[in-house]
């Protein structure tokens, strides 16, 4: 599997952040992994919780990342940083596919995220032709995360009122989509 790279062009990046990849996880990126992985602020919003222990994200590596059909991490150079993944859906929704993304909290707003959704997306619409539609489904107040999906192209649809329950609660979800026509004529 070849890396997926791509140079940020806005200048006041810093040049270590000017080189960002995506590639698959293995137990080698156990550290960096952790890093992110074990900070309550990266896992607020998502639906794992967060890991206390190596064995558990060795488990976790093992059993939910290396077997996923298309889950990567999101690297500065060889470095993960945080990870993203589509996950498809199947029989009358296989035109449909859901992305999800977490990144280490010190890499917020600087794009990385942004950059890392447009290049998966453009790479599983690639690889997977029967792919029309990626969805992104956002907790209502996680705006960071609305703006990423925005800036990478994406439709806002709508509130999913009381759509799921993460970590206890009940909570309202924004719907975003990008069809594989629209990243077409980009």
């Amino acid at each position: 599997m070849a890396k997926i790279s791509v140079k940020l062009d806005d200048k006041k990046v810093d040049d270590e952040l000017s080189n960002i990849n995506l590639r698959l996880l293995d137990l080698s990126d156990l550290d960096d992994f952790m890093v992110w992985a074990t900070d309550d602020k990266v896992s607020k919003f998502c639906s794992w919780e967060t890991f206390k222990s190596r064995e558990d994200a060795v488990k976790y590596i093992i059993d939910f990342i290396i077997p996923h059909p298309w889950f990567r991490a999101i690297c500065v150079g060889d470095r993960p940083i945080g990870i993203i993944f589509v996950r498809p859906d199947s029989g009358g929704d296989s035109c449909r596919g859901e992305i999800g993304y977490a990144l280490a909290s010190q890499y917020w707003g600087k794009g990385i995220a942004t950059r890392a959704v447009e290049m998966t997306a453009t790479a599983v619409f690639g690889e997977w032709p029967h792919l029309e539609r990626l969805e992104g489904l956002v907790v209502a107040n996680n705006e960071g995360s609305q703006r990423v999906l925005e800036k990478a192209g994406f439709q806002r649809e709508g509130v999913l009122r009381k759509y799921l329950v993460l970590k206890g609660k009940t909570r309202d979800m924004v719907m975003f989509s990008l069809l594989s026509t629209k990243l077409i004529s980009k």
